[in-house]
């Protein structure tokens, strides 16, 4: 029999690294056909990455090695990694195999979105059908809202109720892996070269990801303080899906409310994201819109070094340049200090860590910025602007985390880019200025 007269069904991995507890796999797994897993290395994403030492494709790279070799030893099939457009892409597979059905999960970004929009339309006219899942969220799109069919703009009664409903849903898990002998018999498919698609290996070092219940109990308490290993370190595990979603939340309602709250922010931001798409480029609340940016080029490269002259931010900003990672308080920290110190637009800094970050996901990035910016859904007020100095003597008493970044550090570094004091005046004043013209 050719390849091409073989009936077959695709289970196409984008965000869902993983053949444990996959939606779309599973259901792909129960079809009358054998499946085929398959990966494309979309150049739609790819040519937009100026880096070619990007962590991120390594590790995918390097992921998808993993998948194949479980798929040759648990399945006696392979990984099928294409390169190039999805649309050309799924044009060469339904020319290699008789394409029947194709499987693939959820994914709410508008460039994933239009995607998948385009390739139904081109499976229907080849008379295949595409079929999606949820995976990497517990609830989506609509699935929480308020009693009059809105959705939530604020956290608090989001996460209120996305707790109810899981009461009332509990999580079902889809078994994928002991379904893997249900894949289509093959030789193992050559997995193309981060060279030939122009990029170049670097280990991307990620953080092993830390589950223990001693860690999550104490979670709480220690999250705050980047100076000791207080977090689990699960972002990049989630924005590849690498782990499942639902693994980690049945952990995390044993074991800790507050780290089930931040996998609910990644949820509540998703939610945004797929309602008011307009957030990838303009500010949530329009009431922002006229604050008048100083963006100054200069002091943005400063930061971007980790050369403010304020210790916290300048270890995080050089922890971020160096691992692709930096702690969620400092995050924090880091951006009020781009947005509110120096009055350059959240758009450039959330850029900025979109092409670093390791666990960089549109929505949470995104949401975090407008939040730290005071622009987004249920931001901190504009008023609040964190002073860098004091979040350090607060956080990193001891200076653990600031000496591990800035080797040497003893309490003196580069003059200040700009003194707190007048800065914050500078921001409160611009940020009255622009709602003032709201009226």
């Amino acid at each position: 029999m050719n390849l091409s007269d073989q009936e077959i069904a695709v289970c196409w991995l984008r965000r869902d690294l993983r053949l444990d507890d996959n939606t779309a796999l599973y259901h792909a797994l129960r079809s009358n056909f054998p499946v085929l897993v398959c990966f494309v290395f979309d150049t739609e994403i790819l040519s937009l990455l100026p880096d070619k030492k990007d962590k991120r494709v390594s590790y995918i790279h390097h992921t998808l090695h993993t998948l194949d070799a479980m798929l040759q030893r648990e399945g006696g099939s392979s990984l099928l990694c294409l390169y190039g457009t999805p649309a050309d892409s799924f044009k060469r597979l339904c020319e290699l195999f008789h394409v029947k059905e194709v499987y693939a999960n959820h994914d709410y970004e508008p460039y994933a979105i239009e995607r998948d929009k385009e390739i139904e339309a081109l499976l229907r006219e080849r008379g295949a059908n595409f079929y999606t899942f949820k995976d990497q969220v517990i609830f989506e799109k609509s699935e929480v809202l308020k009693s009059n069919g809105e959705p939530y703009t604020v956290f608090t009664p989001y996460s209120r109720m996305w707790k109810q409903k899981l009461a009332i849903h509990p999580i079902k898990l889809y078994p994928s892996e002991a379904l893997l002998s249900k894949c289509l018999k093959h030789a193992p498919f050559p997995v193309p070269s981060l060279k030939d698609m122009g990029f170049e290996y670097i280990n991307p070092q990620v953080p092993a990801v830390r589950l223990a219940a001693e860690l999550l109990a104490s979670y709480a308490d220690d999250r705050n303080t980047p100076g000791i290993e207080g977090t689990s370190y699960a972002g990049v595990y989630l924005r590849f899906g690498t782990l499942s979603i639902r693994r980690l939340v049945t952990i995390a309602t044993k074991h800790s409310e507050v780290w089930l709250n931040e996998l609910i922010w990644r949820e509540f931001f998703m939610m945004i994201l797929y309602h008011f798409p307009k957030v990838v480029t303009q500010n949530f609340n329009s009431k922002y819109n006229s604050i008048q940016w100083r963006n100054n080029e200069q002091e943005f490269e400063r930061w971007c070094r980790g050369e403010t002259g304020y210790a916290l931010v300048d270890a995080g900003m050089r922890q971020l340049n160096a691992t692709g990672w930096m702690h969620n308080r400092v995050r924090m920290v880091v951006a009020s200090f781009l947005t509110k110190h120096l009055l350059i637009d959240w758009r450039w800094g959330e850029a900025y860590f979109g092409s670093k970050l390791l666990d960089y996901e549109l929505s949470s990035n995104n949401g975090n910025w407008q939040w730290a910016a005071s622009c987004g859904c249920d931001a901190a007020p504009y008023y609040r602007i964190f002073n860098p100095a004091l979040q350090a003597k607060k956080f990193d008493p001891e200076l653990r985390y600031i000496k591990r970044w800035i080797p040497g550090y003893s309490g003196a570094c580069l003059p200040p880019l700009v003194d707190h004091d007048f800065a914050r005046k500078r921001a409160l004043e611009t940020y009255k200025k622009a709602l003032s013209e709201v009226g």
